[in-house]
């Protein structure tokens, strides 16, 4: 909801609430943001902040208003020149060359219909109302006029904020930056928790003190990067999973971002997030606007689960939609691990019959089906199918798979040309390249300007041909490089600026055509992994490839630092081959499983190639799966112990690292899945416990495990403690042996209270510590897991 009252905004969600007003200056204050207040009585007064006299050395706005230095005010939106020297919200480059901005409040409208972005996505309701507050601020001398947009989800206890700024002068407006986001609060008590990386190795979670200067996340690669996710969160320093205080922050837009975290001299901390005013400049003429990309802020006062829940929650609700924002994702297989670019229809054919023969329901050909594509330097851009691999084309092949009860999928990356291509030497204006100049590439590939109207058409025409062509039913759309040389010879050199930005737009119209065109296909995003994931991509592809690193550890890192921010549904995670082929490490095929349950499940390894027992673990795996999709995949997520919990190392004695507990419980707390992953065995530690969480204190659960069975080559010589003959390890007799004896792994079954579980939790039974073994004992090695569940029983 929201309400004005004398000049001061009430904006309310269930349980929170953003208040601010308007000061004598213009300016407007923010007051307040945090839980849920009743402003009664003398409420609001006590929320402003009191001015007498500006501190010393500092700049007072104006003579009649000595007592306000702006550098010493909480406010909404800031700019340079009038006193307030930390990060700006809007900064301009008037006609006569000066920098100075003076907007000052104008009028407001509130309203239940959310405005167009221009071309931007944004969150949306699905009744088609949503509470709007737009705040006019005017600068009179130079005749600008800036709109803050407050949209507020009061269910999804979600504020989200957007900007729009009118160029109503004369001559050109130079714009240098427009955030989305400005948040002033009075204290330097937080801790901003942001997430970096790497190809490979994404969404590691990363926590500074902001206690003086300025921190910045930011993304220069053309997209939202591996290096630095656009999702931040600011915490008090004892926030834990459970309880404290926190604030989420994500940007719906796909480019460049910036996020910036500054205290100033005066203990005031200040939160900027919008795009990367790093080599932006947007020219306006007179009667032109920009807006900035949305925002998203919510405030949790249940520790980092409880924020991670509303965001989870709003985005799954308000970001996602069409056909598949509710719906179960199939289980599928890739190629590409399997084969990689050396691919052919009997191959694939052979492939998809191993995976239908298991219970996959989805068969997807990567990269390698389309021109001369037998390595990554030919054919991006020429997508017509290769006649020797595929005789029938994509149609016959599609008709093949699915006679075997499968759907069928394809990879494509349409944003890039080879320069070894049909297309790049039809049209080399097309790509982002100084003409003239040698080009730095990335992976042999080049970049299509995406800010040109006729590339926008060339690419919405081929990959609607190539939707068309077949019953396509899955499309993972990759993007293989980030943006080198930016420069696009459709602007002229004063609006080289504007290239990055128009680039984002023409890709937002480009998935807006096809995913309208083709509202059955289940779009997958991907960027060399998770090299552009944000909010900006999920308002079109409902799920994302979380990173191309397939290694069960890493993935659990990687996944549990999305986790923060984005819902299980929105990535998409793999059971692969071991060794790994991007770390050579070799995981239990049991912990690959249970780490890529809590996401979107896939497989991606050569079938044709397991052994029968794997397969037949793989098809108990996808059967399971099927059973808890929907928990999975929808339910509410809460995070346990963590892997971070303790860097890279563990404690001697103890867990601290080396235990990563995750749980997913259904809306209606009847049924749920957890699971214990450990990185290292500790010598002599055989106590473990499992803490589930979120279930219903007074419903009576079921809690077990999977009943398995180990194959005795994994307790190597101590097979002779027991044997009547002595057998050599890998010798034709312990073969002999492995095939027909297993061992018997642990049990853990209860019928017990909820109550019991969220705040006892289950004493496990012990873990193997070198002083016996039997079906009472925990097998549980390096980089083993257990999967648990628990079911409402009467």
């Amino acid at each position: 909801m929201i309400r004005e009252e004398n000049q001061v905004f009430h904006l309310d969600t269930k349980n929170t609430s953003y208040i601010f007003g308007v000061l004598p200056t213009g300016q407007l204050e923010h007051m307040y943001y945090g839980r849920k207040l009743t402003l009664t009585g003398d409420g609001v007064g006590a929320l402003r902040e009191k001015h007498a006299f500006a501190p010393g050395n500092s700049i007072c706005y104006d003579q009649e208003h000595l007592q306000y230095s702006l550098e010493d005010v909480m406010l909404e939106a800031s700019a340079y020149g009038k006193g307030d020297i930390r990060e700006p919200f809007v900064e301009l480059v008037h006609e006569d060359g000066s920098s100075t901005c003076d907007f000052q409040y104008d009028s407001f409208e509130i309203s239940r219909t959310k405005r167009d972005l221009n071309g931007l996505p944004g969150s949306y309701d699905a009744s088609g109302e949503v509470w709007q507050l737009c705040v006019r601020l005017k600068d009179s001398r130079y005749h600008q006029e800036l709109e803050l947009y407050y949209w507020v989800y009061e269910e999804a206890d979600v504020i989200s904020r957007s900007a729009r700024l009118i160029h109503e002068g004369s001559g050109e407006l130079t714009v240098k930056r427009l955030m989305s986001l400005q948040l002033d609060l009075p204290q330097n008590t937080y801790n901003l928790h942001y997430f970096s990386g790497a190809w490979a190795r994404e969404m590691r979670k990363n926590v500074v003190p902001i206690r003086s200067g300025k921190f910045v996340n930011a993304s220069f690669t053309g997209t939202t990067s591996n290096r630095a996710n656009s999702f931040i969160m600011l915490a008090k320093e004892h926030t834990t999973e459970e309880a404290g205080e926190c604030m989420g922050f994500h940007l719906i837009y796909s480019g460049n971002h910036y996020e910036a975290a500054e205290v100033n001299a005066y203990g005031k901390t200040r939160l900027v997030t919008g795009i990367n005013p790093r080599g932006f400049a947007f020219v306006l003429g007179p009667g032109e606007e920009f807006v900035a990309p949305e925002a998203v802020m919510c405030y949790s006062a249940e520790g980092f689960n409880g924020l991670s829940q509303r965001l989870h929650g709003f985005i799954n609700e308000h970001i996602v939609r069409g056909e598949w924002k509710k719906k179960e994702r199939p289980i599928l297989l890739n190629s590409w691990e399997a084969a990689y670019f050396n691919i052919n229809e009997s191959r694939l054919l052979s492939l998809a019959k191993a995976a239908k023969e298991v219970g996959v329901e989805l068969f997807v050909m990567d990269d390698g089906w389309f021109g001369e594509r037998n390595d990554d330097s030919h054919s991006l851009g020429d997508w017509q199918e290769n006649q020797k691999k595929l005789p029938g084309g994509l149609k016959g092949l599609c008709e093949k798979i699915n006679q075997l009860g499968l759907e069928f999928g394809i990879w494509v990356e349409p944003e890039m040309v080879n320069e070894n291509s049909n297309l790049y030497r039809e049209h080399p204006e097309w790509v982002l390249e100084i003409p003239g100049h040698p080009h730095s590439e990335g992976r042999n590939q080049r970049v299509l300007n995406l800010s040109m109207p006729e590339v926008q058409d060339f690419l919405i025409r081929e990959m609607s041909r190539v939707f068309s062509s077949a019953n396509i039913a899955y499309v993972k759309w990759d993007m293989n490089r980030i943006f080198s040389d930016v420069f696009g010879q459709n602007l002229p050199a004063n609006r080289q600026g504007e290239i990055a930005h128009r680039y984002v737009l023409g890709l937002y119209r480009c998935m807006k055509e096809l995913t309208e065109r083709f509202p059955h296909i289940l779009f997958e995003g991907c960027a060399s992994g998770g090299n552009r994931f944000d909010l900006g991509m999920l308002c079109y592809f409902p799920q994302i490839w979380a990173s191309d690193n397939t290694d069960a550890l890493c993935r659990s890192e990687i996944q549990n630092g999305l986790s923060y921010g984005y819902p299980l549904s929105s990535f998409s995670a793999h059971v692969s081959s071991c060794p790994n082929h991007q770390t050579l490490r070799t995981t239990p095929l049991e912990t690959r499983f249970g780490v890529a349950s809590f996401g979107v499940l896939g497989y991606e390894c050569n079938f044709c190639d397991l052994k029968k027992e794997e397969l037949e673990e793989i098809r108990q795996q996808i059967e399971i799966y099927k059973k808890w999709r929907r928990v999975l995949q929808y339910g509410v997520f809460y995070r346990g112990r963590s892997f971070s919990d303790g860097g890279n190392t563990s404690a001697l004695l103890g867990e601290e690292g080396n235990l990563q507990e995750w749980i997913c419980v259904d809306s209606d707390q009847s049924q749920a899945v957890g699971l214990l992953a450990q990185r290292l065995v500790i010598p002599n530690q055989t106590y473990g416990e499992f803490h589930p969480k979120g279930l219903a204190d007074d419903k009576i659960y079921h809690f077990c495990n999977r009943e398995l069975k180990y194959n005795v080559k994994h307790f190597g010589d101590l097979v002779n403690t027991v044997a009547p003959i002595h057998i050599k390890q890998d010798s034709l007799l312990h073969n002999v042996v492995a095939k027909f004896v297993k061992m018997d792994g642990e049990t853990e079954e209860y019928v017990l209270p909820g109550s019991v579980l969220n705040y006892g939790g289950v004493k496990l039974k012990q873990t193997f510590g070198a002083t016996g073994y039997n079906e009472e004992t925990r097998y549980f090695p390096d980089f083993g897991s257990r999967i648990y569940f628990m079911e409402e029983t009467k």
